[in-house]
């Protein structure tokens, strides 16, 4: 096939503005062109894509960011900025079109959803969030009605929240084995990643460190400063150890030293790419069971569950994670998510809609 993938109009690849969807889409790229597909990359100005997507076309598109649904209420209207990179971002992917045999959205805003039944080329997308919004809930549906395999979801707890007439597409995701090194000997280190928004939870990670009297490293980008800094004050100085937004080298480099790594959402995560790629480093992962987190650790398998928002459980369940052994977390990752399982998923996918 030849697919055109459009990224988030949030930021551009690299910068870790697009959150998640920015190592989706490098896993995607990647699997595709190492099934024998022809695939282009349409994103913001800047972005730049990994040595394992060299054999893709890049190209990009300037403007204003779109903001992100998830910082906004529920009701909030749909919106797009004066010289918006979102329609610019579409003006190109339209005019693209005829080159293509299928066009890949990874976009979670509203304009792609409703361009899908106007447009000749087959669009797919591969929806990144959970319910966030009335305006975006009721445009996903209104594909999903019209033709159910033009969407595909992350983990089943996604998929979940919205009105779909049939049993949805889930493709979980996919990452590079290569890329992730299995880190058998822990240090007494706790690990969490992710943006640094109210939404991720961050201060219940820091609080069951103190607890457990174990420093917390915190890899992302600082996505709410004032948020950060009253996280960092809950709790005594030292428990965070900052290690800010890394490339994946040297994230999971690092990342491989945690003895167990939090994960405490406090929404329905879609899907949960920071505990996939600690089980790639061999990472036992403690976790609230909500979301897409929620779906992906298994008791005593890959690490441990505690019920959303209970410290106390979750303090409990690090430490029946800590007693899980490394190998088995790097061997599931290997069976379920690794970069050849998800492509193969994404390319049958794909096939029905092209």
């Amino acid at each position: 096939m030849r697919v055109l993938v459009v990224s988030t109009p949030v930021g551009a690849l690299g910068s870790g503005r697009g959150g998640g969807v920015e190592v989706t889409a490098m896993g995607l790229v990647a699997g595709l062109l190492g099934r024998g597909h022809g695939v282009t990359v349409l994103a913001a100005e800047g972005s730049i894509l990994t040595a394992s997507c060299a054999g893709a076309e890049l190209i990009t598109a300037s403007g204003v960011g779109q903001p992100s649904w998830q910082h906004r209420p529920r009701t909030t209207a749909v919106e797009i900025p004066a010289d918006g990179l979102l329609p610019r971002l579409w003006d190109r992917a339209l005019a693209e079109r005829q080159r293509f045999d299928v066009l890949l959205n990874l976009a979670y805003d509203w304009l792609p959803f409703w361009l899908t039944p106007h447009i000749d080329t087959p669009m797919a997308h591969l929806v990144s969030m959970g319910s966030v919004a009335e305006a975006m809930d009721a445009v996903i549906a209104a594909v999903g009605h019209w033709r159910p395999n033009r969407l595909a979801f992350h983990t089943g707890a996604q998929a979940a929240d919205y009105s779909l007439p049939l049993p949805p597409v889930i493709v979980g995701n996919g990452f590079d084995p290569l890329a992730y090194t299995f880190a058998a000997q822990p240090e007494l280190v706790l690990g969490w990643a992710g943006r640094i928004a109210p939404e991720k939870g961050l201060e219940d990670g820091a609080k069951v460190a103190h607890r457990l009297g174990l420093p917390l490293r915190v890899w992302g980008l600082v996505e709410d400063p004032d948020y950060a800094q009253a996280v960092e004050a809950s709790v005594p100085a030292g428990t965070i150890q900052w290690r800010g937004f890394l490339p994946t080298a040297q994230f999971q480099a690092e990342l491989g030293t945690c003895q167990v790594f939090l994960n405490t959402p406090k929404w329905n995560e879609a899907f949960g790419n920071v505990v996939v790629e600690a089980l790639a480093c061999g990472v036992p992962v403690a976790a609230y069971a909500r979301g897409g987190p929620g779906e992906l650790v298994r008791e005593g398998q890959n690490g441990a569950l505690a019920p959303a928002d209970d410290l106390a459980a979750l303090e409990l369940a690090v430490r029946r994670a800590a007693g899980v052994p490394r190998s088995r977390c790097r061997e599931w990752f290997e069976q379920h998510h690794s970069m050849a399982a998800f492509s193969e998923r994404i390319e049958a996918w794909l096939q029905t809609v092209a």
